[in-house]
């Protein structure tokens, strides 16, 4: 299915299992979906997971297949020959004993992390983690590279270049930082009490000096009261005036799972959607809710294509060519190819 350039396909969504269902087709076919979302249950072995993202390609040839994939707890995929990454504050560890070292070791992690992944047909990882560990954060915790956001930046750059080698993009997350308040924004609503100035001095600073590495961002569901009463990937301040105007970023800016509870207080996920676009959200993602039939992702789809028609909600073409942006400009090295690149052997070799 082509999209008309003017189109604006900004729904992230999952599949339930290993295999598309006659649902999973419909809604990929929908010209509201802009992308997909795999979780570990999508996961049974390198030829399930090849087959399927080749499946969603041949149906949606735009569609941006996308993964959470940071190394650490948080991996989906660590089977069946998949190398098992470290988690990012391993890499903060090393730069204590030895910066330069830790430099190779965070662009060997990207490298494998983006090639590995590319092999079976996935074009993004919502990675690196940017969120600095202030010591209170569970749901951040190991997840961070660092607590001081020089330290953080850097590794994440090294992290960045090594995805890029391998011909991936990367995401920044969660602007403008997720690691001072304690609370999960995912069954609860984290509020951050400081100011805009000692965020924008300390947790904010990489999203500043990466403004021209990062190609997107995916900002916090954590509500900064000194700044704005609505959570920041609701907050028109906080994506487009201060990510986009005062630090310059360019690219493509996702929402965080509006199913969270940090993200229930814009509603329900139409919504939350249509809030966080017009907040400045390029893209927004529901997930788990294939899982339940898939009823919420088929409302949000077919209630923006009402507000689109009814001239509630203005599909922006500038955003859509943001996602397009997203996708891998080279074909991916087959996995058998892979296993004997010489750039991906040591890689391996350099992991931390």
């Amino acid at each position: 299915m082509t999209m008309n350039p003017v189109d604006h396909a900004p729904v992230v969504l999952d599949v339930a299992g290993t295999e598309l269902n006659a649902d999973d087709r419909r809604r990929l076919a929908h010209p509201r979906t802009g992308g997909l979302i795999l979780f570990a249950r999508n996961w049974r072995d390198r030829a399930q997971l090849t087959a399927l993202t080749a499946e969603i390609k041949s149906i949606r040839p735009d569609v941006l297949i996308c993964v959470d994939h940071e190394g650490g707890r948080v991996q989906r995929f660590r089977s069946d020959g998949f190398t098992t990454l470290p988690a990012m504050r391993a890499l903060g560890e090393l730069w204590m004993k030895d910066a330069m070292v830790a430099t190779d070791a965070a662009t060997a992690t990207g490298h494998v992390l983006g090639a590995e992944l590319r092999a079976c047909g996935v074009d993004l990882s919502f990675t690196p983690v940017l969120d600095l560990d202030h010591g209170g954060s569970g749901v951040i915790g190991d997840r961070s590279f660092h607590r001081d956001a020089r330290v953080a930046a850097l590794l994440a750059k090294s992290l960045m270049h090594g995805l890029l080698q391998a011909g991936m993009a990367n995401c920044g997350k969660h602007f403008p930082g997720h690691g001072f308040v304690k609370a999960d924004s995912h069954v609860a609503v984290p509020v951050d009490k400081r100011s805009l100035k000692a965020i924008l001095a300390d947790d904010a600073k990489p999203y500043e000096w990466l403004s021209t590495t990062l190609s997107s961002v995916m900002p916090a569901h954590v509500i900064y009261p000194k700044v704005d009463a609505a959570p920041a990937g609701f907050s028109e301040r906080w994506l487009r005036h201060i990510l986009r105007g005062d630090l310059g970023f360019q690219g493509a800016i996702f929402s965080d799972d509006l199913s969270m509870e940090g993200a229930k207080v814009a509603g329900g996920p139409l919504d939350a959607a249509l809030a966080a676009l017009r907040a400045g959200c390029d893209m927004v993602l529901l997930c788990n809710q294939s899982m339940q039939g898939g009823a919420a992702v088929d409302a949000l789809l077919d209630g923006l294509q009402k507000a689109a028609a009814d001239g509630t909600w203005h599909p922006d073409p500038d955003s859509d060519a943001r996602r397009l942006d997203l996708l891998p400009s080279t074909p991916p090295l087959p996995w058998d190819e892979l296993m004997h690149q010489p750039m991906y052997q040591h890689a391996l070799e350099r992991l931390p």
